[in-house]
């Protein structure tokens, strides 16, 4: 969706949703109101996170204000990469062939089993006693 100059894409993971909010800037990145570099401490996470820009050599052209929840770090991590995809898609149609070959525009599918009746969890069974 493109709403006056700005992309918004949104990605998910497992449990994690990331909403992301690109606009032309000079390259600055809050997450829930947060420098990226305090939310994602590790350069390891922001290097993942940023790189569907560097992979098009639009690192630095941008502004992306991000609000993601649920889930862990990587999930959240992983959700903001998919939406930082998708918003660079919405902008132009022709970077889909690059994104999708580096399989960021891929939404990973698995999600957590849920617990069944009758057993200590997804699968586990309760300790079996036999006397």
């Amino acid at each position: 969706m493109t709403v006056k100059n700005e992309s918004i894409g949104t990605g998910r993971r497992k449990r994690a949703v990331a909403s992301v909010r690109l606009r032309k800037g000079t390259g600055a990145c809050k997450i829930n109101g947060r420098a990226m570099e305090e939310y994602f401490p590790l350069e390891e996470h922001r290097q993942i996170i940023l790189s569907p820009l560097v992979l098009l050599d639009l690192n630095g052209n941008y502004d992306i204000i991000v609000r993601a929840k649920g889930g862990g770090p990587q999930g959240q991590m992983i959700a903001t990469r998919l939406g930082i995809a998708r918003a660079l898609l919405l902008e132009d149609e022709n970077r889909k062939g690059a994104l999708k070959s580096a399989g960021y525009l891929t939404r990973d599918p698995r999600k957590r089993e849920r617990k069944k009746a009758g057993l200590a969890g997804a699968r586990k069974k309760f300790q079996f006693s036999k006397r």
